[in-house]
């Protein structure tokens, strides 16, 4: 280790307050789950490994990710040739072994830069991994571990992917390179091209389709969530995973072994997801390998008794038709019809909706006897008026044949 300048004369005084400062590579980032576990993929871990044969103070570290990781300042010590275990979040990350550090923040599944910093702001080791984790599986959950920790951390050939998912947290990593000059290798007889690892590329159109909150029984035995697959192609939802986010949350990963076939749908029961729907407003998230939200749902308002939340194409909507399994439906609400306004103008006493077949007959035909005689008064009355004209005529026609007479 380094040891600060001081003035000679000061030593005697100043002895027992004597700070070391560390080398690079003393303490390493051994091992690194950025991909969480198969529980959660939040929870992640991250180990240090004491390269050195004394214990070391880590008051004033600091683990930094340059990025948009965490910046997590360290405290306790690190044994001699020991472990220090961060996990994120709670203690519970890690089952069965206890953390030295609990942190909050999370590494980008896309990368990140880690530097360790001793308390003198020196960097003590880094991990360029800004364009892309070395190693590692985001399926398997096997974690980016170091192969020999005394050489360099940026270098991609110092790092391996774990034997086993999960990693090997406060253990030595899977594979231990022994420390010392090495045999030269031979010249290999042919040079065999090596095509980079494709990406793998997971779908879209998975969406959570419908969820029943308050079934008509007990809600933790009937409750159930289901999945529709809108693809035209089989989707395998390993590693997939459904998070519930309100009140006491639990997340659902998927096993490998499911799939969803094309245009199907899944139903994930309660007892099996372990997925609490609160009856007073909750929300899911369905997340894909890489920890992308693929599709989320919330509803804030109470859940009605017996009747599931439904999606009908970019909404949703309360049904009392429960469709596990199958295309949703949404009944159609009943129109009462209501009597014409031209009825009710033509009878002079409108009909009310409780109207009967014989009130609305009644109706018409007192209508149409009212017509008839209004019909016979006008044809007398025309009739009577031809009669007297014709008589008028006639008499004026014989007083003119008179007065002709006459002269």
């Amino acid at each position: 280790m380094k040891i600060l300048s001081i003035p000679i004369f000061l030593f005697p005084v100043l002895f027992p307050f004597f700070i070391f400062a560390a080398n690079p590579l003393e303490v390493v980032i051994n091992e690194v789950a950025w991909m969480g576990t198969t529980v959660s993929y939040n929870d992640e871990w991250t180990e240090l490994y004491n390269n050195t044969h004394s214990s070391i103070n880590f008051e004033g570290w600091i683990l930094r990710g340059t990025l948009k990781g965490p910046e997590i300042k360290l405290s306790g010590q690190i044994p001699s040739q020991g472990f220090y275990l961060l996990e994120r979040t709670n203690d519970e990350t890690v089952l069965n072994i206890s953390a030295e550090k609990i942190y909050t923040g999370s590494l980008n599944n896309s990368g990140e830069n880690l530097e360790l910093y001793d308390n003198f702001g020196n960097l003590i080791d880094v991990i360029n991994c800004s364009s892309g984790w070395f190693w590692g599986d985001n399926n398997t959950k096997q974690t980016m571990e170091r192969k020999n920790p005394e050489l360099e951390g940026s270098d991609p050939n110092n790092w391996q992917t774990s034997q086993n998912p999960g990693g090997t947290p406060k253990n030595q990593n899977s594979i231990i390179v022994q420390i010392g000059p090495q045999p030269q290798a031979e010249p290999p007889e042919s040079i065999v091209e090596v095509k980079p690892q494709q990406p793998i590329i997971y779908p879209t159109g998975v969406v959570i389709n419908e969820i029943l909150p308050s079934p008509e029984g007990p809600d933790e035995e009937e409750e159930w969530v289901e999945i529709f697959n809108r693809n035209d192609f089989e989707v395998d939802l390993a590693g997939w995973q459904i998070q519930d986010i309100t009140g006491k949350t639990k997340t659902y990963a998927f096993p490998k072994e499911a799939k969803i076939v094309p245009q199907g749908f899944l139903v994930l029961l309660r007892p099996e997801s372990k997925i609490t729907l609160n009856n007073d407003g909750d929300g899911l998230n369905l997340v894909n390998p890489e920890g992308k939200i693929i599709d989320s749902i919330s509803y804030t308002e109470k859940a009605p008794k017996n009747k599931s939340f439904n999606r009908i194409e970019n909404n949703w909507a309360w049904s009392s038709i429960l469709t596990p399994g199958l295309s949703n439906q949404i009944p159609v609400p009943e129109i009462k019809e209501e009597p014409s306004k031209e009825l009710i103008n033509e009878t002079n006493s409108p009909l009310s909706p409780s109207s009967n077949l014989k009130e609305i007959s009644l109706a018409t035909v007192s209508k149409n006897f009212l017509k008839e005689e209004i019909s016979f008064f006008s044809f007398l009355t025309a009739f009577s008026l031809a009669i007297f004209s014709a008589v008028i005529i006639f008499v004026l026609k014989r007083r003119v044949e008179k007065s002709k007479k006459i002269d």
